[in-house]
Order: C-alpha cells, then structure tokens, then sequence
C-alpha cells in the first residue's frame, strides 16, 4: 500500500536529513500516523528484531490468503480473516483507518492497481487475478507486503504477467546492499518489466516503513531524476512494490477515492516485500518461506 505522498503532504515540513524518535501509539482506528518524525532512518538491532516480527505476522496472514483464495470467496471474507489473524498473533492491521481506510487488506482485481476495498459483492471467480496487500503494526513498527493470486484456472496473460512481477521484485531486491542507491533498484526492475513488454505505474512507490507505514525515502522502480537517488546505508528498512500494467501505465482514481484502475482495462499485477538493508545484501524480511 502506497500514499506515500498524500503522507508528506499531511505532514508540515518536509523531511530533514536526521530522523526524530516520536512515542508509538494505536488508536481505536489503528496505528497513530506519527507526523513528529522526519528523515530516512537507520534501524537498530532492537528495532530490526521487532520489525522481524511485525513482518512476519504478515507474511503468514498472507501465505494463509495466498491457499485460501478460491472461487465463491468474497474480498471481505479475505479481509475479515486478515484481521482476526493479525490480532489473534498480537498485532494491529496497518491499513485499517489509515487516511480512513476501512479495511485491512487491500484487495485489487484484475485491471484494478491498488487500493480496492474488500467487499461483501466482490466475488473472486476462477481466472481472476487477486493482489492482497496488508500490514501489521506489532510493539510499535509495521511490516508490510503484496501478492499477486492467480486463481483457478487463469489466462496464461494472468499468469505472465504475476510472474514477471515477482521476477521483477526479486531482481530489484538483487541490487539492494550497502552503498548502492535506488537508481540501482529502480534501473533493475524497470529493465525486466520492459524487456517482457510490460509498463511500470509511476504514479506508486516503495516507501520507507517502521514506526510509520510510509516513511522516506520513495523507492521508485523507474529511472527519475525528480525523486531523491539515495545511497542505502545498512539498517535502512524499506517496502520494495513494482506495481506492472499489460498495457498503459496510466491509472485513474475511481469514485470511492481508493480504488485505482489501469485507464485503459488492462491486467495489472504487484509483489511486495518488507526488507532490511545489510553490509552486502538485503534480509527479506517479510518472507514467506519459513
């Protein structure tokens, strides 16, 4: 999940180079966006181990989705497991209210890109294409990832392209250690989405994550010179997302002011993974292989 800038906008200031400890707090609605801190951080061993745990939560909420999705299930039946779950293992949902969102997973469709809101009336049918996306905020830090489900039967188009979206995922996160900078991560993903003739979305990032769900820095996966190209610097937690479209990568906002859709109808498809940066790699946090 991406708002990235709508968060900035909210936040009076912008970023100073040193980033400032701010108290955690939940509210009734959820994780309390703490607007007090500033900058790119750099996590300590403590911070990293309960991260390791928050970033687990999710990864088995949704290793458990990713075998349960199945036609006839709504989105809200997806949701509604996601949160008794994360709750069950001692956590928050992330999204749940924030910016008033209403749920706890984000669950996107076929040309649907981000930000679909779990319905009792969205029914998943075989073929379709499903991307989860959640967050848990356990002892005061999140972790956050997506998948993409092909369920049942889908088109071989579904399937490709859920494919070299994770491909293209792995390959960013190849680049992450140490010294290297964002443009080696955007440069990575963007080269495998475009030589397999997909489009990368523009308009959403990877983000910073730990106290807040969206901290700095932006993790782009195309080539700019109009965001920040930082060098990584071990303890660095980020949320790594190439989001791909079949077709365009233009999107638009649909009227509930949540769900984007590819504007013109085409398939899209995002992974995502919470990671911590090391001396000379990355440790996937959020990984689901355990």
């Amino acid at each position: 999940m991406n708002l990235f800038a709508d968060l900035l906008a909210a936040t009076p200031g912008r970023a100073a180079p040193v980033a400032t400890k701010a108290q955690s707090a939940t509210t009734s609605t959820g994780p309390r966006i703490q607007k007090g801190r500033r900058g790119v951080e750099i996590k300590s061993a403590r911070e990293i181990q309960v991260m390791r745990q928050a970033s687990r939560i999710v990864a088995t909420v949704l290793r458990e989705i990713m075998e349960m999705a199945e036609p006839g299930l709504s989105t809200a039946d997806l949701d509604r497991h996601a949160e008794e779950r994360i709750r069950a293992m001692g956590a928050t949902p992330s999204f749940k209210g924030y910016h008033g969102f209403p749920a706890s997973i984000c669950s996107s469709i076929n040309n649907q890109v981000v930000h679909g809101i779990p319905s009792a009336k969205q029914v998943i049918k075989a073929g379709d294409l499903v991307k989860i996306d959640t967050g848990a905020y356990f002892e005061g830090y999140h972790g956050d990832s997506c998948v993409s489900i092909c369920v049942g039967e889908c088109s071989e188009d579904a399937t490709r392209l859920s494919r070299v979206a994770q491909e293209s995922l792995m390959q960013g996160l190849s680049k992450i250690k140490a010294g290297n900078t964002l443009l080696d991560i955007a440069g990575a993903v963007q080269d495998h989405v475009e030589a397999h003739g997909y489009s990368v979305v523009e308009d959403y990032t990877g983000h910073g994550v730990g106290r807040n769900l969206h901290e700095e820095p932006s993790v782009f996966n195309f080539r700019t010179d109009d965001l920040p190209n930082l060098k990584l610097r071990a303890g660095m937690t980020l949320a790594v997302e190439p989001i791909l479209n079949a077709g365009s990568k233009n999107c638009r906002t649909l009227r509930d002011r949540w769900t984007v859709v590819t504007v013109d109808g085409s398939l899209s498809a995002q992974w995502e993974h919470t990671i911590v940066v090391t001396s000379d790699g990355c440790e996937i946090l959020t990984d689901r292989d355990f």
